[in-house]
């Protein structure tokens, strides 16, 4: 596949200085004139007092102007300024000595600890591994959480998403996640942190400190106070540090990314500042090429893997929004966080009817775990098809049969919730851990109504089934 930009030529050649000047400043787009040549697309320039001010070249408007994009605040930027052709695109460090460090989408480290030494320089543009590079083999990824390895089983080197809209808990999800994954994990994990609170990012450094697995980790933040070029970009810049651990070092990468829709919306405010017609509900035009060329890097190759668990905002909890239909297409399992759930005090709040696995298949996961999954699926659904009778009738004017469905699939949905480490100061619980054993048998046990005299609290934020105690007589009665 062609690139669309200049590499940085070797400083055995160096080309001479093209410069040029500053002949429009709207907003964040810069017009620049260069009498010379002109820099191709996605190389920076450089302007300012102290050349402090980074722009990224988006278009070229005719022989000698091209049209710019603001990577960093733009104060003091006026007409006839000297701009500067850096004549290479955005470049990111790559190599061992990143690991354990906190990055902006420079490569700046953010940390305040000392730039790292012996680190190769690479553009975060490349183009994905071609379809022949790319591992066809299958295997599940276990995280330790029950309704999500039972029912929306993860893919080693596969994409999944949390969707859910504002307040659901889908950084919550995400973190408890990283917790339970980067112990157990033995390759790199890398987190990336789009559009999101910066309150988030320092609190997950300290965390992932305190917890000691900062070693074999990396953090880059383009957060949500900052321009929209900059948050368009960080998560190339990520990609490829992942690229470098599973292509030169042939590591397993676990690439985590808070929040994907920030992304597309940072692509939609560069499309509305450029002029760009938008299409359906505001969205750029571009919208579906633009998320292709960052899902597309996420790859199984021969070397190794790079997993991706990615959060989703769901603007106003509406699933037929452009940008949750579009990510839905790149994954291989979709985890929808409901506001139901969570109202109910069902954490986590994972909807088991809408979540969904390409994984959950008898040759991949196993006779036993596909046949319980679709059980505990079948006797939620019915479940919710009863909900309309018991809200009217009540539950005593349902059949025997179904009045057992409806007790199997309350004891179901309180098993499957699941105290967790990240909120185990909000909560006061302890954080556990559930093997997909565990889970599974405590799902078979639940079906055969082993746990049909315990009252449905026994089951609710416990690990495994066995931890379900059934009170005494004389603590029912109190």
């Amino acid at each position: 596949m062609e690139r669309y930009f200049r590499e940085p030529h070797s400083s055995a050649t160096p080309l001479p200085v093209n410069s040029g000047n500053v002949i429009a400043v709207r907003g964040s787009v810069i017009d620049v004139h260069f009498p010379q040549r002109l820099p191709h697309i996605r190389t920076l320039l450089r302007t300012g007092e102290n050349q402090q001010i980074v722009l990224e070249v988006l278009t070229q408007l005719d022989s000698q102007r091209v049209r710019a994009i603001a990577l960093t605040p733009t104060a003091g930027l006026a007409r006839g300024m000297l701009v500067e052709d850096t004549n290479a695109p955005l470049m990111i460090p790559v190599g061992h000595n990143i690991l354990s460090r906190m990055f902006d989408v420079f490569g700046k480290p953010i940390d305040l600890l000392p730039a790292p030494e012996n680190v190769e320089w690479r553009s975060v543009h490349h183009a994905p591994p071609s379809l022949s590079c790319r591992s066809t083999h299958s295997e599940v990824f276990i995280t330790g959480i029950k309704v999500i390895d039972v029912l929306v089983p993860l893919e080693r080197g596969g994409k999944a998403g949390l969707f859910g809209g504002a307040g659901v808990g889908k950084t919550v999800l995400l973190t408890e996640m990283i917790h339970n994954m980067v112990g157990h994990h033995h390759g790199v994990s890398l987190f990336c942190g789009i559009g999101e609170r910066c309150r988030e990012g320092e609190e997950l450094y300290r965390e992932m400190r305190d917890a000691g697995v900062l070693p074999g980790m990396v953090m880059l933040f383009g957060q949500m106070n900052e321009l929209p070029g900059c948050r368009a970009r960080v998560g190339h810049a990520a990609l490829t540090m992942a690229e470098y651990f599973r292509d030169d070092e042939k590591r397993d990468v676990l690439l985590l990314i808070d929040n994907i829709f920030r992304f597309i919306q940072a692509g939609s405010e560069i499309s509305g500042l450029m002029g760009q017609m938008p299409s359906r509900l505001g969205y750029q035009p571009t919208m579906g090429t633009e998320l292709a060329q960052l899902e597309e890097r996420i790859a199984n190759t021969a070397a190794g893997a790079i997993t991706s668990i990615q959060a989703v905002y769901v603007p106003a909890d509406d699933f037929t929004d452009p940008a949750a239909v579009h990510t839905f297409s790149h994954l291989s399992a979709s985890i929808v966080l409901s506001r139901k759930r969570a109202s109910e005090g069902l954490f986590p709040a994972v909807d088991p009817l809408q979540s969904s696995s390409k994984m959950l298949t008898p040759g991949i996961v196993g006779e036993r775990h596909y046949h319980l999954a679709q059980a505990v699926r079948r006797t939620l659904t019915q479940y919710e098809d009863l909900k309309d009778i018991i809200a009217m009738l009540g539950l005593e004017q349902l059949s025997q049969e179904d009045r057992k469905v409806v007790l199997r699939a309350r004891r179901l949905e309180r098993f499957l919730t699941q105290p967790f480490y990240t909120t185990g100061q909000f909560s006061g619980m302890a954080g556990k851990t559930v093997s997909l054993e565990d889970a599974l048998t405590g799902c078979e046990r639940i079906l055969n109504d082993e746990f049909k005299d315990f009252p449905e609290s026994a089951l609710y934020m416990i690990g495994a089934i066995d931890e379900a105690k059934q009170p005494t007589p004389e603590a029912s009665h109190a």
